[in-house]
């Protein structure tokens, strides 16, 4: 009697056993989440800031800097005290809960999967420090710096962390089955919807469009394109949570999209202006990069080719129109290249997500949708859904920020001058 009795409780025991091999943290997933979360960081600063810096003139380069340096040192602090929380705790289909305020309850040995919650909660952190930075390409050159500060502080709250509960934290657009793997609704439409409702609201820097207004310092500009090229591969790479095969699939298809979409844009302009060009190539980079990382895993190379293709016509396209038509400052093209490619991407997500396309196909539908159409449909609803809200939203935002600072843009004279004087009595350059 006392082997079988032996046997059964080993047997009773292996499903408690199996449970704690599932929780036990993956030292290789972990380390490539700490370079992911590195290489995110990095996308900002200095990646985002030199590209922005080079973009803007001479008067302004230094306060763009330091607009991005500063975002980043707000959102970190919104996002440890309540942001986390709000965005990837329980709650329910809207919002997140308070469990997680200034990570109660969370340790060294807390486990987000396979990998600690701290480096998780970190690995989010990038990505909301780098999405209220983006617009500040909307309203350069122009906006009170206590302005943005506040600003910026209020959106993330108010904007960027409801939309991630909805698509990653158990809310309702994830539970569609919202395909979005690294931020097509989360980061690039929010901040390129932002980034126009603030181009309109604050109106045009004083003398577009007939002011040119060319970049001061293009090496500045393509150095910083070059570190965001590098770090998106944290971005949508890190975004598997695994060091495994759809990291590196998500990788591939980022590289292919953004060399697509560069070689595009600078074709584009070669054949319409008769020369290419490093902003055009650097641009069409960009815009490369936003549109697949909504659906950086869930196609193939094949469909990153085509998704690259169209990123950049139809983000060359929405530049022209918005600046030469519609005659809006979105003075670094923030909506044309990030909100037009994350909605483009998010949609083309439900077409090349099929695995019925031969060498363009993806990795199949999930939850239950059969069919191309149903996944495009659910694609369509969390698109629409985060413009609109993100509008609305944005709007107030900005008017209620305009009240509590006395205005969001700065005076006449301190536009002409310029950011880095008026606002912090220092220059980019020293040219004694």
């Amino acid at each position: 009697m006392i082997k079988p009795l032996l046997l059964g409780g080993v047997i009773a025991l292996l499903p408690g056993m199996a449970l704690a091999e599932e929780v036990m943290m993956n030292g290789a997933n972990t380390a490539w989440i700490l370079t992911s979360t590195a290489l995110v960081l990095f996308m900002t600063l200095p990646g985002l800031a030199l590209f922005y810096g080079g973009l803007v003139r001479t008067k302004n380069v230094l306060s763009v800097l330091l607009q991005c340096f500063s975002i980043a040192g707000i959102a970190s602090v919104a996002w440890l005290v309540i942001g986390y929380s709000l965005a990837f705790g329980e709650g329910n289909a809207l919002i997140g809960d308070f469990s997680r305020v200034l990570m109660a309850g969370v340790g060294r040995d807390t486990l987000f999967g396979d990998i600690p919650e701290p480096l998780f909660m970190l690995f989010q952190m990038t990505f909301a420090i780098i999405t209220p930075a983006l617009i500040v390409g909307g309203f350069a050159e122009r906006m009170k710096f206590s302005a943005i500060l506040l600003f910026s502080l209020i959106w993330l709250l108010l904007v960027y962390v409801p939309v991630t509960h909805w698509v990653w934290g158990g809310g309702w657009l994830g539970a569609m089955g919202l395909y979005d793997f690294a931020g097509g609704t989360v980061v690039h439409i929010t901040a390129g919807v932002a980034a126009l409702v603030a181009a309109l609201v604050l109106g045009p820097r004083r003398g577009f469009p007939k002011t040119a207004m060319p970049p001061h310092n293009m090496t500045m500009t393509v150095t910083g394109a070059g570190m965001l090229w590098v770090g998106w591969f944290g971005f949508n790479g890190g975004s598997a949570l695994a060091a495994d095969g759809n990291a590196a699939m998500a990788m591939l298809v980022t590289h292919i999209s953004a060399s697509v979409g560069a070689l595009t844009w600078m074709f584009i302009e070669w054949k319409r202006f008769g020369k290419p060009s490093a902003l055009g190539a650097v641009t069409g980079m960009v815009a490369g990069l936003g549109t697949i990382t909504p659906a950086s895993g869930f196609v193939g190379p094949g469909g990153a080719l085509v998704i690259g293709l169209l990123a950049g016509v139809v983000c060359f396209s929405a530049t022209q129109y918005l600046k030469r038509v519609l005659k809006i400052d979105d003075s670094l093209d923030v909506f044309p290249v990030h909100g037009v490619g994350g909605i483009m991407g998010t949609l083309l997500a439900g077409v090349f997500s099929s695995t019925g396309l031969g060498v363009f196909s993806g990795y199949g539908f999930a939850d239950g949708i059969e069919t191309m159409g149903g996944q495009i449909w659910v694609q369509f609803i969390g698109a629409a859904v985060t413009v609109v809200f993100t509008a609305l939203l944005t709007y107030g935002i900005l008017k209620v920020v305009a009240l509590l600072v006395g205005g969001l843009r700065v005076g006449e004279e301190q536009e002409i001058e310029g950011l880095d004087v008026t606002s912090h009595e220092e220059t980019g350059y020293n040219m004694s």
